[in-house]
């Protein structure tokens, strides 16, 4: 499977602190043996995976590509974000 970042991901990535940035990687070889399995609420058509505590990454999956669509280091930032859908 591809992975894909669009480019909020990227930049959002490139803020984080380096030992964030390490996880990461991890978590998309994760999503990418298993299958989704947290589905966001409200219709929102994307995917989430908890890093750390706070950290989230927000996905989708078209054919055979993975789309990391955003990168939360801060679950206020998640939460900011998660909000503007309801």
């Amino acid at each position: 499977m591809e992975v894909a970042f669009t480019e909020y991901a990227v930049r959002e990535f490139e803020r984080f602190p380096r030992d964030l940035q390490i996880l990461f990687p991890s978590h998309g070889e994760k999503i990418q043996s298993l299958p989704p399995r947290r589905h966001m609420k409200y219709g929102i058509p994307f995917h989430v995976e908890k890093v750390t505590r706070q950290a989230r990454i927000i996905y989708e999956i078209r054919e055979q590509t993975l789309y990391i669509l955003h990168c939360f280091a801060y679950h206020k930032d998640y939460e900011q974000w998660y909000n503007s859908y309801r």
